[in-house]
């Protein structure tokens, strides 16, 4: 059945304008309606790749800006302007005439450049969009609004636009949207980035997080009707529900401690929402520790889980009281109490502060962009900014006790340089916790550090890696270069961090010297060059290529005699495959055992492990 254009471009148009006069006022009304004629005509002979008029992407665009992000009239004419000016014959003199200066801006801001890079399109796209924030966070809204609707709308395009698209989504825009506390948007991006880079590894773990679902809801909702009870008979108003985690921090979960599904905790949490602590007389916090309390009486806690949000709230203001209960199947459920006002904040972040007249929190988000800009000279600015924007904060103390804010998996060399230039260059060894440690000991929020110094020594040039905040990289790689450490930056047509195979979901970037550079579709350096360097990304097909690949896997068994032979046999005998190493030790009857191998293909890759898991006495079989 055909589609009818007109009849969805008349829908999309009419909800919009009747959306928009909830909120706006009858002036700003006409004038958002002024944009859309105005984009209307504009893009008219334009259309999108599935075929639908182009005016739909702005009007989607639009909504979400309106709807979702509450942000005013003049950013809700942008977003039905924002490709008028890249796309079109029209120019930013044209917005400025017809809608205004601010309008015109926005607009400036989210339009890509299309010539003169001085890095590369991305990179200088990303770059002029960011010093924006010292103006006004709302075109980095608007952009993320844009970014959203491409996102949904991704299917209609070509593999390699949806690898590149993808890939700067969640090199990017994701974490952006995680720094400035939008959790539903930033969870959005990053479940439709994983599908379409990796649409095989999506739909795996969508499926087993469904199955989980399945067969342990009724166990939950029996270990909850206790907590309902409770809180109603104290005469507390809340909800109490058990949701899974997304599709995406699963899948980031298993990558990140190279475990399997079934070897997970937390994969739901339960969430409890309280909304009348005012009427009962209490803080935010006092409510929370109140229901802490009624649910330790019910339940075993798990020691030392405690994580108290409230006081240390994250960066991007999120705020919460966390704690892990023993469940009824015997494996700990992970609690998160907060309350509606803490919720709301979790999910639209800076979009609360702003409402509250609060610019502390956007200031300090600006002043971080500001700190990247004046350290950031070496022509690695985005890498410095994703290592800002990645992961969330932890605090930690120093042995005055005051406070350090830190990126999640800092390293004790990072807390050198957050306390000063010097003694992250004299620094040696760290005591965390009154423990001596090595100086690239990563850090837990909580821990207390202090840095030991000898002013004869100097940063390695292995710090750099260890190393997470953009400052702490920065000041390395200014000593190493004066001291004349020359960094290699090594290129191989396979990546060595990832260890692609023939099988895998692949993509290449086509080197300079006409060679490919082959990568897993998930390896975080794919992901950094899909991003910024899109335009080199090549469709690899690797089912034609004879060529052993290394990989290794650890074993943990139950000794028994001749379990080393039985294993030689298996690999070298039944399966044919060549062996480099093979290193074990046993601890009171237990064998842990390191094998090094080559193969030719995902494929038997995999059946390497079946085989290993089949054999007796095999507890445990992790991939290195």
């Amino acid at each position: 059945m055909a589609v009818d254009y007109k009849q969805l471009v008349d829908n999309a148009r009419d909800e919009l304008f009747r959306r928009v006069a909830l909120t706006h006022a009858p002036e700003d009304v006409e004038r958002i309606k002024a944009a859309y004629y105005f984009a209307e005509k504009a893009h008219s002979s334009q259309y999108r790749k599935d075929g639908e008029p182009y005016i739909t992407h702005p009007i989607a665009v639009a909504r979400i800006i309106n709807d979702d992000l509450s942000l005013g009239t003049n950013p809700v004419i942008a977003g039905l302007l924002h490709d008028v000016v890249e796309d079109t014959e029209y120019t930013i003199e044209d917005i400025t005439r017809l809608f205004g200066e601010d309008v015109a801006f926005l607009v400036g801001v989210v339009t890509k450049q299309k010539s003169g890079y001085v890095t590369s399109k991305q990179v200088d796209n990303f770059d002029r969009m960011l010093s924006s924030i010292h103006y006004d966070i709302r075109a980095l809204l608007i952009k993320l609004a844009d970014r959203l609707h491409n996102m949904r709308t991704l299917k209609s395009m070509k593999l390699e636009k949806q690898v590149k698209i993808a890939s700067e989504t969640d090199f990017f825009y994701a974490p952006l949207a995680n720094r400035l506390g939008l959790y539903k948007i930033k969870t959005e991006l990053e479940n439709l980035s994983l599908k379409y880079r990796s649409p095989h590894e999506y739909d795996h773990v969508e499926n087993q997080i469904s199955d989980y679902v399945k067969q342990h809801t009724k166990a939950a909702e029996q270990w909850m009707k206790p907590i309902r009870k409770s809180l109603a008979d104290n005469g507390i108003e809340a909800t109490v529900t058990c949701d899974p985690r997304s599709v995406y921090s699963i899948w980031y979960k298993k990558q990140r401690e190279n475990l399997s599904f079934k070897e997970l905790e937390h994969i739901r949490v339960v969430n409890i929402t309280f909304s009348n602590w005012k009427e009962l007389g209490y803080t935010e916090k006092n409510m929370a520790l109140k229901i802490y309390s009624l649910l330790t009486d019910m339940y075993t806690e798990k020691p030392f889980s405690v994580n108290n949000y409230i006081d240390m709230p994250k960066d991007n203001g999120y705020r919460s009281l966390h704690c892990k209960l023993m469940g009824n199947e015997g494996r700990w459920m992970e609690v998160h109490i907060q309350s509606k006002e803490m919720e709301l904040l979790s999910t639209y972040g800076c979009l609360m502060e702003r409402e509250s007249g609060v610019d502390v929190w956007i200031n300090k988000f600006k002043d971080v962009l500001k700190d990247i800009a004046s350290h950031s000279k070496e022509g690695r600015y985005m890498e410095d900014v994703v290592s800002s924007f990645y992961n969330d904060d932890i605090v930690v103390f120093a042995s005055d006790g005051s406070k350090v804010s830190l990126p999640k998996d800092s390293t004790a060399i990072d807390f050198a340089y957050e306390i000063g230039t010097e003694l992250g260059d004299n620094a040696k060894y760290a005591i965390v916790n009154d423990q001596l440690s090595s100086i690239k000991t990563v850090l837990q929020r909580g821990d207390r550090v202090k840095i030991g110094t000898d002013k004869t020594g100097g940063p390695k040039a292995d710090w750099v890696n260890a190393a997470k905040t953009y400052k702490a990289r920065t000041l390395i790689r200014q000593y190493l270069k004066r001291e004349c450490v020359d960094e290699t930056d090594l290129h191989f047509v396979f990546c060595d961090e990832c260890h692609p195979l023939p099988g895998d979901e692949v993509v290449g970037f086509k080197q300079e010297d006409g060679r490919v550079l082959v990568h897993k579709c998930n390896c975080p350096l794919s992901i950094s060059l899909s991003a910024q360097q899109g335009d080199r990304i090549e469709n690899v097909d690797l089912s034609n290529v004879k060529k052993e690949f290394p990989i290794g896997f650890r074993i943990k068994a139950v000794n028994r005699n001749g379990f080393l032979l039985d294993l030689m046999t298996e690999l070298s005998g039944n399966l044919q495959l060549g062996i480099e190493s093979i290193e074990s030790f046993t601890n009171d009857e237990i064998i842990d055992c390191t094998i090094r191998l080559y193969v030719h293909s995902v494929e038997e890759w995999h059946k390497v492990l079946d085989h290993i898991r089949e054999m007796k006495h095999i507890y445990e079989v992790r991939s290195l």
